[in-house]
Formats: structure tokens, sequence, C-alpha cells
């Protein structure tokens, strides 16, 4: 009832045809208790039937055409003025007129002396007294179809997805909520059909035509999902049926997300294509890791960006001392502060605007701070920017990251702990090779620490993982965009795949790596399964309710410079080491030696501020080897550094 409301926009304005046709069934209604009120009471003998059928039929053509000429129908009906109901005098006192005039001419029967006056004053009266009546019921019945359709908006209708008892409990949870009511539950299958659980009917679905009568059935707006681990097991049946069918789809919070009992309306979202890209995230000992880090001062570099942020979300939730926020971006550093000043009015923090390629502004702020434990998650990381401004690259991914490391030194910070990426894994491009080469200085300058070449206590941590689910400006965030303009989507090549995280999942990982290091090591985890990203591209279109190729089109622009086909797989047994934990591994990497990881530092920051690009790769490649560039302009400098190689042979 309320769709079809909606679709007649009964819920903005009353449809004026409607108005109309109420208007003359009131008009010929009245003209019809008329004969039956003038014969009752004036004792005439009954009207002839043709002498009726003139007189409807005049009602009707009359009424209708002083209606439409003076357009009573066309106005508002809910802000009707004295004005418009003397409009609506003024017809009714016409088609008076009409009759009177047709019924004393026409010869079918006469009605003389008083017959007529009493019979057209009859009607007059009626005729006002009725449409009045059916104007003030019209008002009154828009005001209720319109709270009750205000009302209904306010609340959506959702079928809960199960009958476990993390989907039963969410009956009791949403009882009382002013956005969802709860209309049953619906599950794959007619053998629990007819049954009742929480006093909400159990419905089953077998295919998208099944979901269709159920939706109208039942006038859902949404399905709602108990955890993401029943929307993945559904992801290509129920949830491609409820894009079919324009039924939205949501995932419900964990119990622990309920605020003083209650289910707040932002808890509750609709599906994301994160929540469908994936696999479990790894589980980890959040209490161990909140005890490692409980009254400590923390430095995390890049603390406005995508990893830096959540880094600083997680620890201040584990009791530190105070958190220092180093980072040059000033809008983002400005935000995050006061998001941090709103959601943890108790956390002593300070931030810090400044850039980790100045050593002078770092210093400050170790000298000031004292920080036991450093995040280094500062880093440039779009590739093909990158590959457009190899200099930077080096500059802040190299440079800075050692200038951060020296000062760890320096200061005696029990821990740092660096964050790359699955891109230094045989780098392709420059922004994958720069992280390699901070990989190689920081565990250089660690391992040298661990063997007595250089006096230190501090333990220098790396970890790797691959690309973060919607971080900024990351594949997600661009799609979403592009569907949210009319498209096209845009993907590099049919073929390519990557492997996907979540954000907290990453900076998990981090605090995980932080807490079970036992020395200078590299940390990677298990990924699952890559994703193809056209498929991904499919899938979000699909979710935002809209057909591939018919409301969006899907372009393919090419391999970007610098850009792999495929990612590496961080965690083959052949190349890793097994840890404490069963989805997190040590990798086993080339050890370079400090002096020459030092060396080769240096010169890389003297060639990149001399802006001696070829220089600079040419000693890039020289240091990391497996560094060979793919559809890049650098793909000369692989020819030279082998024919040098195949000389010195």
């Amino acid at each position: 009832m309320y769709r079809l409301l909606e679709k007649l926009r009964l819920d903005r304005y009353l449809n004026s045809t409607l108005v109309l046709f109420m208007d003359l069934l009131m008009s010929v209604g009245a003209s019809l208790c008329t004969l039956q009120l003038v014969t009752l009471f004036l004792g005439l003998t009954p009207v002839p039937v043709r002498f009726g059928i003139l007189w409807l039929s005049c009602s009707v053509l009359y009424s209708f055409g002083f209606f439409y000429a003076l357009r009573t129908y066309r106005s508002v009906i809910r802000h009707s003025t004295l004005r418009e109901i003397a409009r609506f005098t003024e017809a009714v006192v016409g088609k008076e007129i009409l009759l009177g005039i047709t019924v004393w001419l026409f010869p079918i029967v006469s009605l003389a002396g008083h017959r007529l006056p009493a019979l057209l004053l009859l009607d007059l009266l009626l005729s006002l007294c009725a449409l009045m009546l059916i104007r003030v019921a019209m008002i009154v019945c828009y005001d209720i179809v319109k709270n009750n359709l205000r009302y209904r908006k306010q609340r959506q209708r959702v079928l809960v997805y199960g009958i476990s008892d993390k989907s039963a409990s969410l009956v009791t949870r949403l009882q009382n909520s002013p956005h969802y009511k709860v209309v049953g539950f619906v599950t794959y299958g007619h053998s629990r059909r007819n049954l009742m659980i929480a006093e909400c009917p159990v419905y089953y679905f077998e295919t998208v035509g099944s979901l269709r009568y159920l939706q109208n059935r039942t006038d859902i707006d949404s399905v709602l999902f108990a955890n993401k681990d029943e929307a993945l097991s559904e992801q290509e049946r129920l949830i491609r049926y409820c894009t079919d069918c324009g039924v939205k789809v949501l995932i419900a919070p964990p119990i622990d997300e309920v605020i003083d009992g209650k289910l707040m309306k932002q808890t509750i979202r609709e599906i994301k294509i994160e929540d469908l890209l994936g696999r479990p995230e790894i589980e980890i000992s959040m209490d161990e890791i909140v005890a490692s880090f409980r009254g400590k001062t923390v430095l995390v570099t890049g603390a406005a960006g995508s990893i830096g942020s959540e880094l600083c979300r997680q620890l201040a939730t584990f009791g530190i001392e105070k958190l220092v926020l180093f980072d040059n971006g000033e809008t983002p550093m400005h935000n995050i502060r006061l998001e941090l000043e709103s959601r943890f009015p108790e956390l002593q923090f300070v931030p810090v605007i400044g850039d980790v390629r100045i050593q002078a502004r770092l210093d400050y702020v170790f000298r000031t701070h004292h920080p036991q434990v450093v995040f280094h998650a500062a880093a440039y990381k779009h590739v093909p920017l990158m590959e457009e401004n190899p200099c930077e690259a080096v500059l802040v991914n190299v440079a800075g990251s050692r200038n951060v490391a020296d000062k760890c030194l320096e200061y005696g910070v029990e821990k740092m702990v660096m964050i790359s990426t699955d891109k230094a894994v045989n780098p392709t491009n420059i922004m994958g090779c720069t992280k390699r080469l901070a990989e190689i200085y920081v565990q250089s300058l660690g391992l040298a620490i661990e063997t007595g070449r250089i006096k230190g206590r501090t333990t220098f941590v790396t970890t790797r993982f691959g690309n973060v689910l919607g971080s900024n400006g990351s594949v997600i965030p661009r799609f979403r965009e592009q569907i949210a303009n009319g498209g096209p989507v845009t993907v590099t090549h049919p073929e390519i795949t990557r492997f996907f995280m979540t954000i907290p999942e990453a900076c998990r990982l981090v605090m995980e790596a932080a807490t079970m290091a036992t020395g200078t090591q590299i940390f990677v985890f298990d990924m699952g399964k890559s994703v193809k990203i056209a498929h991904l591209a499919k899938r979000m279109i699909e979710l935002a309710g809209l057909e591939v190729d018919k409301d969006i089109k899907i372009e393919y622009t090419g391999l970007r410079p610098g850009e792999k086909l495929y990612e590496e797989v961080l965690s083959n047994t052949e190349n890793t080491l097994p840890t404490t934990h069963d989805r997190i591994r040590i990798a086993m990497v080339r050890e370079y030696d400090y002096a020459d990881a030092a060396s080769a530092a240096d010169q890389l920051e003297t060639l990149s501020r001399a802006v001696s690009i070829p220089d600079m790769v040419r000693l890039m490649k020289r240091t990391v080897p497996e560094f060979i560039s793919k559809n890049s302009k650098f793909e000369v400098y692989d020819r030279e550094v082998e024919k040098d190689k195949v000389a010195c042979r």
C-alpha cells in the first residue's frame, strides 16, 4: 500500500485527477440525494426514470465543465483559502443555473411551480456541503497518510538473514529502534518455513523470483545480516538477488558496539565491497598488545594518513602515556586532532607538523618528547606518481626512513616499527624499490646493533602488507566516485589482480609485529586469495543497484608506468619462516652490511637532491638487483646494468 502511495506521489500532494474525480462524485451524489429528498419531503410522486437520467447526466456534464473551467481541482488542498472556496461556490451555482434551464426547456417532463426551485435550491445546498466535507476529509486523510509515510520512511522494514542465536538477538536489539522494524527472518530453502522465532515468521527464498515475491508480500526495504561472515557466504546468492530487486543489504554491528544497550542507526550500515572481499581477518591477542604499550610515549610518523590515523585511534585505547602525531599535512592533521579530542578527551596527545626529510625537526620531536616506541608510516605510496617524481620518492621513503631510524638509535627508542609494502618484493617501480631500500637500511642498522658493531638498544621491525581497502587514493574510493558520477569505471587491465586487507587489520598486524618481535625482522602475513580488479568493479556497480555496461561502463586504460599485472605472494613457505601465529611469518631476505647500506643511502640522497635522475636510478638498480622496471621509461637502465654485469665477469 505504501509503495503504491509513493508511486502516486501522495506523500507530497494529492493527485489533481483524483481530486477532480472526488469532487465530481460528490456533486453527482448530491444531485442523486436531491431527487430522493424532494420526493420524500415534498410528497411528490416518484420521479420518472427519464427525468432522473436527464438530471444526473446534466449534473455530471455541468459539474465537470465548471470544475474544469475554473480549475478548482488544481489548488493544493491543504493550503485552501477563502478565495478558492468562492471559486468552488461559483462552479456549483453555475451548475444549478444550467440545470434549471435544461429542465425547464426539456420536453420530457414538466416541473412547474415550486417544484423546480426547491429541487435546485436543495441540490445547491447539498452539493456545497458535500464538496466542503470531502475537502475537509481530504485534508485529514492527507495528513494521516503523510504522517504514516514519514514514520514508515523513518523505520526501514527489514528481514533478518538466518535463524541463528545472533540473528534472533537482533529482534530484541531492534525492538525499540526508531529506525528499523524487523518483519521476519529469511533463510535459503523451504525446510524451515512456517516457523516462528521471537514472534516473527520465517520466510524462505530460493531464486530471485522468490525474493521479489517476499518483497511485495512483506513490503521490505532491506535484508539485515547479523555479521560479515554470513554476508560473505551469501554474496553470490542472496546479496545478488537483493541488488537485482533493489533491496538494501545491511550489516549489524557486533554486540560490543551497542552503546548503553541501544543500537544506534549509524551502527547498522549498508554493505560495502570491503565486506565481500575477503577472508577471515587475522585473530590477534589484543590483551598482550595493550599490555606492551600501556604507560608509554608513542610517536607515529605519517599520523594523518590512512594507516597512521588508524594506528593513532587504536593506540588511544591502549592506555598509553602520550601520543605524538607527526605529519606534514596541515588539514589532515587538523582533522585527526579534532577526532582525537572528541573521541578520547582523556588522551594526552601532541600534534606536530613536520617532515621526515628535515632532520632538525625530527630531532626536536625526539629531544622534546623522548618516545619509547616509534611507528614509521610516513611515505609516498602512489606508484605512477612516484614513477614521474623519483627524486621525491627517494627523499621521503629512503632518506626520510633513514632519518627516523637514526633518531631512534640516537635517543634510545625501545622499538621502531616501519610500515612497508608488498611492492617492495621484486620491485618493478620506483616506489617499490624505495620501500625496499628503506627496509635494507633499517634492517642493516638493526643487525649491526645486534652484532655489536654499532652501539644502541633499539629493535627495528618491519611489516609488509598488500593494498589497504579504503585508504586515501586507493581503487575502491576511486571506483565509488566514478560510479557516483555516472561512470565510466576505469580499470587498467582486465586481468590485473591485487591482494587486499582492511585498515584496522593492517594496524593490528603492525601492533602484533611490534609485540612479538624478538629482533630485527620483516613480518609478512597470509593475504588470502588475490582479487581481480575488473571483478571488483563489477561487484561495486551491482551493489550500487546498477547494471554493468548498461548503466555504468567499464573501460580498460592499460597498465600504468611501473605497474605489475600480479602482485607477489608474501607468505610462501619457501621464502618465509613460521612464527607463533599461524597467519604471520618472517620474510627471508638478503642481508646487507650496514656500511654498504648507509653509503648507498647517502649517495641516493645526494643524487635525488641534485635531481640527477639517471645516476640515481642506476644506483637503485645496482643496490637492489631484483629491481626490474616494467612498463616504464627506466627500463633502459636495466639493459645498462645488465651490460655492466656482463663486462665485469
